[in-house]
């Protein structure tokens, strides 16, 4: 996906992105609608465990017949036992959003997972992998604990241990595992905040405690929704063996009720309480980056509010293109 592709087309890519709960699924839908329909939006997906077949309330993922006919991408993709990749999700995604701007109409990049943003947006390259590497580090960070080896990339990589969460297993063996290969720093290989095509990104600015009622409100729903059954079904094809799938918020812990070890009402408090701790994380992300545009969001701004801040946004950005 070049900047040829989108100077054609006149019209950034715009995506929304910020925390999860804030509507972000409804405001792509209002948006789209407005800007058209389905004869001139599709909307590609850039939450990463909506990439999972089968994963639906927990996620969150808008059911196919509350989509109003918008076309969705990169939904469903993935079988919970398939580990996920930025980089596979990279080339899927540009794809995706090519040939929607190919077919004339206007991609929404819609997600609340920051790296797989940057990597659908921004100019990001993945260095190789070795997996006998990365089985080993993975190895030692069970037997010696993922502090150990935290505190070995902050020898190696002060920024990118600065930067990555200590209990985030997955990202600290990824550190190492390039440190190792390039004999760089993994920081330097992080996303700069520099487009690789024209693009928009807003967020909604939900107040904190208003966003923590709806996230346990969400909590609560997911699981008298059926969660623990969805759960199950997906534990019957393996997601428990998943490496990435297995670590998504709301199916550790409803695997935990299943258990016995927490019971329906501590899984809902559990659940609420590691989806607040991924809203400060995604807050502190996209708060990071000086591109995104946050528009009002909650109860006191209203859905109408936010649309017409979006629309506004939008028009504002596109002043001067052809």
């Amino acid at each position: 996906m070049g900047a040829g592709t989108a100077d054609q087309h006149g019209r950034p890519i715009v995506a929304i992105v910020g925390m999860t709960a804030t509507g972000k699924s409804d405001l792509a839908l209002d948006l789209a609608e407005a800007l058209g329909g389905p004869d001139a939006v599709e909307v590609v997906n850039a939450d990463a465990m909506q990439l999972y077949r089968g994963m639906d309330i927990g996620t969150a993922k808008v059911p196919h017949a509350q989509r109003r006919g918008i076309v969705h991408h990169q939904l469903d993709v993935l079988e919970v036992t398939e580990e996920a990749s930025v980089a596979a999700y990279q080339r899927h995604a540009r794809a995706d959003l090519d040939a929607v701007r190919r077919r004339g109409r206007l991609p929404l990049l819609v997600g609340g997972s920051a790296l797989y943003i940057r990597a659908a947006l921004d100019r990001l390259e993945f260095p190789g992998t070795d997996p006998q590497l990365r089985a080993e580090l993975t190895r030692r960070a069970e037997t010696d604990g993922p502090d150990a080896l935290h505190a070995e990339l902050a020898s190696a990589d002060p920024d990118a241990a600065a930067r990555i969460d200590p209990r985030n297993t997955r990202r600290v063996v990824r550190a190492l595992e390039v440190v190792t290969l390039t004999g760089r720093p993994f920081s330097a290989t992080l996303p700069e905040h520099v487009y690789a095509v024209p693009a928009v990104q807003l967020a909604l600015d939900v107040p904190r405690d208003e966003l923590d009622r709806r996230i346990d409100e969400r909590a609560r729903r997911m699981v008298e929704g059926g969660l623990l059954d969805e759960t199950e079904r997906l534990l019957a094809v393996g997601l428990d063996r998943g490496t990435t799938a297995s670590r998504a918020v709301g199916y550790a812990q409803a695997r935990d009720v299943l258990a016995g070890r927490l019971t329906a009402a501590e899984g809902i408090t559990a659940i609420a309480r590691a989806t607040r701790q991924l809203a400060r994380r995604q807050e502190k992300w996209f708060r990071r980056d000086p591109r995104v545009t946050w528009l009002p969001g909650g109860d006191g701004a209203g859905p109408r509010a936010s649309l017409t801040a979006a629309l506004r946004t939008l028009g504002e950005s596109t002043k001067g293109m052809p």
